[in-house]
């Protein structure tokens, strides 16, 4: 792991194994988080699993948080909705919370993608000022 130089935020190289192993951590302890939303009474399947994927891919990369998006979506089928820990056929409105599920998963990991290319960004110095620019002419 290496520093990103803003805020200490500790970054994975984005296809390493260490990746792809926060990735299933992550997906265990909002699993976890989501089985305690379950049994205060929460309805929301994947409530809790939103907030890991963004953390994960502004530190591991876009592809561990694409992994842990995909395992999630069998983990709640299979363990949050009823009936709990089998697979069965599934409702419409089963169907539209995966659906906005993977909407939500795609945003929010692009936006940590770009939160992280900017942390690069910023930690090497900003951009050039416009007048450095190689596409620029000083004639």
């Amino acid at each position: 792991m290496r520093r990103a130089g803003l805020f200490g935020v500790p970054r994975v190289r984005p296809w390493s194994w260490q990746a792809f192993l926060l990735g299933s951590v992550v997906v265990a302890v909002s699993a976890v988080f989501q089985g305690i939303c379950v049994a205060l009474g929460a309805n929301l399947y994947f409530a809790a699993f939103l907030p890991g994927l963004f953390v994960l891919g502004i530190v591991a990369g876009t592809p561990a948080a694409g992994f842990a998006a995909l395992l999630t979506i069998p983990l709640v089928w299979w363990a949050f909705i009823p009936p709990f820990f089998e697979f069965a056929a599934l409702s419409s409105a089963n169907t539209d919370s995966i659906n906005l599920f993977c909407l939500l998963a795609v945003l929010l990991i692009g936006l940590a993608d770009l939160c992280r290319e900017t942390m690069s960004i910023i930690s090497r110095g900003g951009l050039k000022p416009p007048g450095e620019s190689a596409a620029t002419n000083p004639q």
